[in-house]
């Protein structure tokens, strides 16, 4: 049980990989606060954990929201007893050529992917400072936070800003013995990318970007969140940890 009276807090925690993530933390028991745009949803989450015998708590959260943010935090900690662990891993994305793009849209993107991420973080580490703790932060970035894609400008750029917070993050936060690090996923099958797994020409085409010739799962996600959030990663900080099965390893000739 690594995270035996720890507190997480998930942002982004009822669908997908902020879900199983969620369900991980707590088998390893853990506290967990369960946050999320739709409380309805949090609050089935929460509920789902505990029937299983662990411990959560739901909060409904806007990460663009400052306020809102620092209020859940420091309720989520008071209800927990102790919060530890954030897992930035709120997110949107958007499906259009760049030059098609709404200023409109791409400010949504960015503002939520970026920004929320950078509140998020930045709360939790103010958090932690006041009450003379260590800390650990995990944000999600991406394959697009290495590399760009057609159709995603705004995502793309997102997430590569995800990249470079997290070491900029990881630098500043050391000396408070808060450690950052994010997890890259390749495509993983959410319910955000089923439509993907819909078209039979589409599926085949994701399988064949990867090398090893396979989506992701979102508990092979939640288990590389739960690595670099526990003492086993206690020497990293500042680390993308790209969890693609080899698609941004090389292309086929």
């Amino acid at each position: 049980m690594r995270f035996e009276n720890k507190g997480v807090l998930i942002t982004g925690a009822t669908g997908g990989i902020g879900r199983e993530t969620c369900f991980h933390f707590a088998e390893e028991g853990a506290a967990v606060a369960v946050t999320d745009l739709d409380l309805d949803l949090a609050e089935r989450v929460a509920a789902e954990i505990r029937e299983k015998g662990g411990k959560a708590h739901a909060y409904e959260l806007d990460v663009t929201n400052q306020q809102q943010t620092d209020t859940v935090i420091n309720r989520s900690a008071e209800d927990m007893g102790s919060l530890d662990i954030i897992f930035c891993n709120a997110g949107i994305r958007e499906i259009a050529p760049a030059q098609e793009l709404a200023i409109e849209e791409w400010k949504q993107v960015i503002d939520v992917n970026v920004t929320g991420v950078f509140i998020s973080a930045q709360t939790f580490a103010k958090h932690c400072i006041s009450k003379e703790k260590s800390g650990v932060i995990v944000n999600t970035a991406s394959t697009l936070g290495v590399m760009g894609s057609t159709a995603r400008c705004a995502y793309s750029t997102s997430k590569h800003a995800v990249v470079g917070m997290t070491k900029s993050l990881a630098m500043d936060l050391a000396p408070h013995n808060i450690r950052v690090n994010a997890v890259g996923p390749g495509v993983i099958r959410t319910p955000l990318t089923e439509p993907y797994f819909q078209d039979v020409e589409m599926a085949q085409k994701i399988k064949e970007i990867h090398a090893m010739n396979r989506t992701g799962t979102a508990s092979e996600i939640a288990k590389a969140v739960l690595f670099l959030a526990s003492e086993d990663a206690s020497f990293c900080t500042g680390h993308n940890l790209v969890i693609d099965g080899g698609w941004t390893a090389g292309k086929r000739m």
